[in-house]
């Protein structure tokens, strides 16, 4: 059985930010913890599940081994999804077909591998090979981001070593931001991917990711905030406190009979005075007092 991708254990996408991978493993770990579940063999499973895929994404360097390591398997597992970091090699193709690539041959034109010509047939104009791009991404701070600078990142790519062929290297890069980038913003720098054995290395595409905070993540260029409401409050209405990205503080009213998942827009009140998402949540409690236990019980008997 194939493993389960990591962030869709964790409800989270391949663009978020490593702050909102880290609060979406403890949400997750604190629903499935085995205390809260006691003799719940399930949510011991998905308990293991989250914490294993917390493992493998949970801190920059792990994230960044799994995303290669993904990323290299998609390239040499051929098909749709890549072919080799070679450019096109592979996918699909027959053996001489691939070495023919690698040394001047083959579909590209050139002279054929083991005496295999094309017939007198015209050939076509040779284009220079390239190494297949590398998909990084760079977390920042929302105050980073406003701000703009440089900044470092690390990953892996193949180069030639001493013998001549391809093995993965660490590489340190540095680059700029401007003031203000917006999050999902990619970033081509040419050359820098992997590099190909008779070709032109690959670009490497940087990914910015900004941290959108404590209960927050975005959609796109709207960032989300989770509000968190009683649950008689999204029933019989109420208002709640809310604190917005820049620090203010106010009570935002709650109709009637909403639901978890309702959102409302407050224009200019995100990043950089973009829009924000307010999105309710049910509050959760780790305990219960006596009185809201026999509120409850009262509430059970009433058929809610």
């Amino acid at each position: 059985m194939a493993e389960k991708d990591p962030y869709s254990v964790l409800g989270v996408s391949k663009g978020a930010g490593d702050g909102e991978i880290k609060r979406a493993f403890r949400k997750k770990a604190r629903q499935f913890h085995p205390d809260r579940n006691p003799e719940d063999n399930l949510a011991e499973a998905k308990f293991k599940e989250v914490q294993s895929a917390y493992d493998k994404i949970g801190d920059a360097e792990s994230r960044r081994e799994f995303d290669q390591k993904q990323q290299m398997a998609n390239m040499f597992g051929g098909g749709a999804r890549g072919g080799s970091p070679f450019g096109g090699m592979g996918g699909g193709q027959g053996f001489e077909d691939v070495i023919g690539q690698m040394f001047g041959g083959g579909r590209r034109g050139g002279p054929q591998f083991g005496g295999m010509g094309g017939g007198g047939q015209r050939r076509r104009p040779q284009t220079r090979p390239k190494g297949s791009d590398i998909t990084v991404g760079l977390d920042v701070s929302m105050a980073e981001a406003e701000q703009g600078g440089v900044f470092s990142f690390t990953f892996k790519r193949l180069k030639p070593n001493s013998i001549g062929s391809l093995e993965g290297q660490s590489v340190t890069l540095k680059t700029k931001l401007e003031a203000g980038v917006k999050h999902g913003t990619v970033k081509r720098l040419k050359g820098q991917g992997h590099d190909h054995p008779e070709g032109d290395p690959g670009d490497v595409l940087l990914t910015v990711r900004i941290d959108a905070g404590e209960n927050r993540s975005w959609d796109g260029d709207v960032l989300i905030q989770q509000i968190h409401v009683p649950y008689s409050s999204m029933m019989l209405g109420g208002k709640v406190k809310v604190t917005l990205p820049s620090g203010k503080e106010g009570l935002l009213k709650i109709a009637p009979n909403s639901q978890i998942g309702d959102r409302r827009r407050m224009s200019k009140a995100g990043y950089l005075g973009g829009d924000l998402d307010l999105e309710f949540s049910l509050i959760e409690l780790d305990e219960l007092d006596q009185k809201q236990k026999d509120a409850l019980e009262q509430l059970k008997q009433s058929g809610l």
